[in-house]
């Protein structure tokens, strides 16, 4: 799921339930896609169908939920768990950035954080430069990652992953006279759509809206002027990057989501989960059941609406 954030080096992802009366929002393409393709986004909506329920602030934002309330994870023994060596970056709000005084802090900051306190065991988290986080965890000089790295099969031959804990969207974004219609290949036939070049968002226009007239932008920074300025009504992007430019100045004044989100795990990717080394089941276990106990007592829900209280989904 992004899968393809601001920043190109970073993934998002997440597995979570959608009830019934939310699924037309949900769009899970299928149609001409290879087997493994069809396979693989069918098994992301199982997941989304076992999820629990969303939770809405104030009737109105959507937060995610990706444990099943009714999938008892058993608590790990924790004896020989002392404590825990995360490695993040500070270079990427609200995931995780540095203060004036230096300070971490962030959405995975304090989701490492919280799991910490559940557990009862004392925490270090360190910054890095993100190209040096995998081999300084492969080294030894950390336990787990929470540093948005994606969840592919790349990631996977070096890293094992905890379930994913977010994933990010597909969205379209409008000019707000616009932005009450529907966002459908039908609705958008003959319409244009711009988006960044090159990107996932592209191709899956291509793939699912063919009728819609694709112009392409060389860089966010562009495709959102064009939107500001009003050269197009409507863009397609990463729903992270959107909801946090639609809660800025320039996007707050013109814009806002049309329609709900689509996820596909071959565009998108299938999330970010908390890495650890290979084959260290015990932590990989132990980090689910903190991150499940986490979901279950509103905590996750409390920390999502504290980093995006304008909500991605």
């Amino acid at each position: 799921m992004v899968l393809v954030p601001a920043n190109s080096n970073r993934g998002s992802v997440e597995r979570r339930r959608v009830p019934a009366r939310r699924l037309e929002s949900v769009r899970l393409k299928v149609r001409g896609a290879s087997l493994k393709s069809k396979l693989g986004t069918l098994a992301l909506f199982a997941l989304l169908l076992l999820a629990p329920q969303p939770l809405f602030a104030g009737g109105a934002l959507f937060v995610p939920g990706f444990w099943d309330p009714h999938n008892h994870i058993a608590k790990p023994d924790l004896s020989g768990l002392r404590s825990l060596r995360f490695l993040t970056g500070d270079d990427y709000p609200p995931f995780h950035f540095a203060l004036p005084d230096g300070t971490l802090s962030g959405f995975d900051v304090d989701l490492a954080r919280a799991i910490c306190e559940e557990l009862k065991i004392t925490c270090t988290i360190q910054a890095r430069r993100f190209d040096t986080l995998i081999d300084a965890l492969n080294g030894d000089q950390g336990d787990a990652l929470m540093a948005g790295i994606r969840i592919d099969p790349q990631t996977r031959a070096t890293l094992d992953f905890s379930g994913p804990y977010y994933i990010t969207p597909a969205r379209f974004v409008a000019l707000t006279s616009v932005s009450a219609s529907p966002a459908t290949p039908e609705t958008l036939r003959g319409k244009i759509v711009g988006v960044e070049a090159k990107s996932a968002h592209e191709a899956y226009l291509d793939a699912y809206f063919p009728d819609t007239v694709r112009k392409p932008y060389e860089s966010q920074k562009l495709l959102r002027e064009a939107l500001v300025k009003g050269e197009i009504d409507t863009i397609f992007g990463d729903g992270i990057s959107l909801s946090l430019w639609l809660g800025g100045r320039d996007g707050r004044a013109c814009c806002s989501f049309r329609g709900g989100p689509f996820i596909d795990t071959k565009f998108f990717g299938e999330g970010v989960g908390i890495a650890v080394k290979k084959d260290n089941s015990q932590l990989r276990q132990t980090l689910d059941y903190a991150l499940a106990t986490l979901a279950a007592k509103g905590t996750y829900a409390n920390l999502y609406l504290k980093y995006f209280p304008l909500g991605f989904f």
